[in-house]
């Protein structure tokens, strides 16, 4: 949904749907879409974001008839594309996930063509006036990121990417941008890694005399095509469980003119003191398919677990006053859950920064996790869950 005065579009993630292949997200689609742009969007044309696995950019790529199917039923119920999820490249549910949702990762052919397939897509798909965006992994998972090999070939596959983007905008006037999204544990984690590889690896002049030469164009033009076609998603949630100043993370990012092509809302949960209390409460949300990454604020330091599960542990073996804030994510429209909390705070820092001076044109809501939020927290169906999310957004940015 374009929401006016220069906020631009405005959806959620369908990440939060069955989507694994293609049959799975073409019934997600046609059963959930309609029905959110009814309650959310009923007289305005309803912008879409699509999961696309690997295996359904596969299928769409060289089905040119699926396609024109996917643009009937956009054109036929007032919806449009603007943004894909392109971060995970296999199944996401149902299935033990955890550091495998990295895979393939930035240092492999597989990401590579993937996102290839995933850009050619959207070129074909996306309405004309609408620059999609697509949303990637953090180039890797931080540990496997163990020499400067590794990160010189991940960089060499972004540069890969950026020539094929444009090129793709060169034979068919469209521009398709590529959005990296930093997240805890990875080798993009915090607002300094993103400042520093954009400054020292995708800004460099290494990497403008690499771009020309494998694009063929010439470095002048190479430099700008760094800015115009790479940027981040930024995922509220994730840097608020970094425990960064989201304002000032946000505009050390406009300062070092890194683009946010996606301007992300999720709200993670917090405990503002660590109580056995809240550590019952807290079981509930471990133990799940995915990572749930932990950052602990103790004695002014801050500390991180890559599983909630490692956080306990640690609260057992020395109890004492801190603060958790998990990578789990809960719907956007509640501040607190119980004895525990949310970083909703941060969503509303970030979105009244954004209302002030627009950041980005494309806004998500990105609460993927309601096959395994606890059930006090599922009310009513997931269209009702959608559509509340949506509404609150959209009353922090209109008055």
């Amino acid at each position: 949904m374009d929401i006016g005065n220069r906020l631009d579009h405005l959806t959620y993630s369908t990440l939060v749907h069955p989507g694994d292949n293609w049959e799975q997200i073409n019934a997600s689609l046609r059963k959930y879409l309609p029905e959110v742009k009814k309650r959310f969007s009923p007289d305005e044309p309803f912008g879409v974001c699509i999961r696309l696995a690997s295996a359904t950019a596969n299928e769409l790529v060289q089905n040119k008839s699926a396609r024109e199917e996917l643009k009937r039923f956009f054109q036929e119920n007032d919806l449009y594309i603007f943004t894909a999820n392109a971060f995970v490249y296999g199944t996401f549910k149902n299935t033990l996930v955890k550091e495998q949702v990295y895979e393939p990762d930035w240092h492999t052919e597989e990401r590579l063509q993937y996102t290839k397939n995933v850009a050619d897509i959207l070129a074909d798909l996306a309405p004309a006036g609408v620059a999609p965006s697509i949303q990637t992994a953090p180039l890797a998972f931080r540990p496997k990121v163990d020499t400067p090999e590794y990160l010189a070939t991940m960089t060499t596959n972004v540069l890969r990417m950026i020539a094929h983007l444009a090129n793709l905008e060169k034979t068919t006037g469209r521009r398709v941008t590529l959005a990296l999204e930093p997240e805890p544990a990875c080798y993009l984690e915090t607002t300094d890694d993103v400042v520093t590889y954009f400054r020292e690896q995708l800004y460099s002049g290494a990497s403008a005399r690499h771009l020309a030469k494998i694009s063929g164009m010439p470095v002048s033009e190479a430099i700008g095509a760094l800015r115009r076609y790479v940027g981040i998603v930024y995922d509220i949630c994730h840097q608020a469980v970094e425990c960064e100043d989201i304002e000032d993370s946000l505009n050390r990012l406009v300062d070092a003119g890194v683009p946010i092509f996606k301007l992300q809302e999720a709200s993670a949960v917090r405990v503002a003191e660590v109580t056995q209390e809240s550590i019952d409460a807290l079981r509930r949300f471990a133990d799940t398919i995915y990572l749930t990454q932990t950052s602990e604020i103790k004695d002014g330091k801050v500390k991180q677990y890559l599983n909630l599960e490692d956080a306990f542990d640690a609260w057992e073996r020395d109890p004492g006053p801190r603060e958790w804030r998990i990578h789990f994510h809960v719907p956007v429209f509640l501040e607190e859950l119980g004895v525990l909390r949310t970083t909703r705070f941060a969503i509303v820092d970030a979105l009244r920064l954004h209302k002030a001076l627009p950041l980005s044109s494309h806004l998500e809501i990105e609460t993927y996790t309601w096959d395994v939020l606890p059930d006090h927290l599922k009310t009513g169906d997931i269209v009702d869950y959608v559509s509340r999310e949506l509404d609150w957004v959209r009353s922090q940015l209109i008055d």
